[in-house]
């Protein structure tokens, strides 16, 4: 059997399954929207950052104006919900083309120029100038097309085929090609890969990815806020989670979101200083002693993680 079939059948299909069938035996059910939404925006990172290395410390922008593009379908021009997360995702493809000049960047350079274009999106957005599209500073109310369980739906969709891209780039020439852009792009350039192309088209992969989540996610709660969807807290959790689990896998950022979401939700809320603490002690940990994550654990001992 191909690595690639035997990825999807044995960690892509159950993982779906189990997700798809909990809502009806577990009643938190924003619990394990947010866990779905987490698990797609922790492969997406692991597209641009295990893949290409580039970390995107913005990443909740293309989060943010996938939500918003689907708000705007919605209250201007009646667009069903599905049409809606689909231009959702076109826009944060659309940010992506438009940020590309950041790939001239690298290292702690572009991670910073990264999150300051984020910062730039909120801010349009939440311009008071613009209130009769995206209703400026005063939050977006789509309660006329609230839905949990169809929006809930989507997400594993988008999950399913968020991971399936995951497995391709794991076994494909083209993913392999892309992680030795990220080793050493001077000798992949003289080995006749394409490190530009390479790099925008996992850019803009990982952008479709952030902005397909980012749509599902105003569809699900149907009013927010331009602070609520371009919170840094869905860049920093997505990316400690795929760190935490390692990058570069698909199985890795699967771990670190249902290890440290799920500590999150046990500790998190009621006692949050030691959360902070737990979590500070983890990631110190594993920056000390495992920065390849968890899964390294794994390989080791010899043993083949997917």
């Amino acid at each position: 059997m191909p690595s690639a079939l035997r990825h999807l059948l044995f960690i892509m299909a159950p993982l779906v399954v189990v997700l798809a069938v909990l809502p009806g035996v577990y009643q938190n059910h924003l619990l394990l929207f947010n866990f779905v939404i987490f698990l797609i925006l922790a492969q997406g990172v692991n597209i641009i950052y295990g893949f290409t290395g580039y970390l995107p410390f913005g990443y909740v922008g293309f989060f943010g104006a996938g939500a918003y593009g689907f708000a705007i379908m919605v209250m201007h021009l009646q667009a069903p919900a599905v049409v809606a997360v689909v231009v959702a995702g076109l826009v944060g493809v659309a940010l992506g083309l438009l940020l590309t000049p950041l790939l001239r960047l690298s290292g702690a350079y572009f991670a910073i120029a990264n999150l300051a274009a984020s910062l730039a999106v909120l801010h349009l957005v939440a311009n008071p100038a613009l209130e009769s599209i995206t209703k400026g500073p005063y939050g977006v109310s789509l309660t006329g097309t609230f839905n949990p369980n169809s929006a809930y739906i989507a997400a594993l969709v988008v999950l399913a085929l968020t991971l399936a891209g995951v497995v391709y780039l794991k076994n494909s020439s083209f993913g392999l090609a892309l992680q030795a852009v990220r080793e050493d792009s001077v000798s992949a350039a003289m080995s006749g890969v394409s490190v530009v192309k390479m790099r925008v088209i996992a850019w803009l992969a990982s952008a479709l990815v952030a902005g397909l989540a980012g749509g599902i996610y105003a569809w699900y709660v149907s009013v927010f806020y331009p602070d609520n969807v371009f919170s840094g807290d869905f860049s920093i959790f997505a990316i400690v989670f795929a760190l935490f689990g390692g990058v570069a896998t698909i199985t890795g950022p699967i771990v670190g979101v249902i290890i440290l979401y799920g500590i999150y939700n046990v500790i998190g809320f009621t006692t949050p200083q030691y959360f902070q603490l737990i979590y500070g002690l983890l990631i110190m940990g594993l920056v000390l002693f495992l920065p390849a994550g968890l899964v390294s654990l794994a390989t080791r001992r010899g043993w083949h993680v997917p």
